[in-house]
């Protein structure tokens, strides 16, 4: 009996870690700097479903887009630049 709750731990110990990469999924929501996320933040100022609510929403996507775009062409830089300067760290 003790053999089979070691083996029974040691198989725990090794799945574990496997399973943790499953609980985030695609891309977190955008959180604003209040710390609501952008239903919350458009919900506060419009009813849903109405056009000033929709506009917010298309709105906070446009902004998303454009910090994902920044972070991307910022870390494009720094890599080409690192591959055109390999004597400065």
């Amino acid at each position: 009996m003790r053999r089979n709750s070691v083996r029974l731990c040691i198989a725990l110990l090794l799945v574990v870690p496997l399973l943790a990469g499953c609980l985030e999924r695609g891309q977190p929501t955008m959180v604003n700097a209040g710390g609501d996320d952008d239903d919350a933040f458009c919900r506060a100022s419009n009813a849903v479903g109405s056009p000033q609510y929709v506009a917010c929403r298309k709105d906070r996507d446009v902004q998303r887009s454009n910090a994902n775009a920044r972070t991307d062409r910022r870390q494009r830089d720094l890599g080409e630049y690192m591959l055109n300067h390999p004597d400065h760290p």
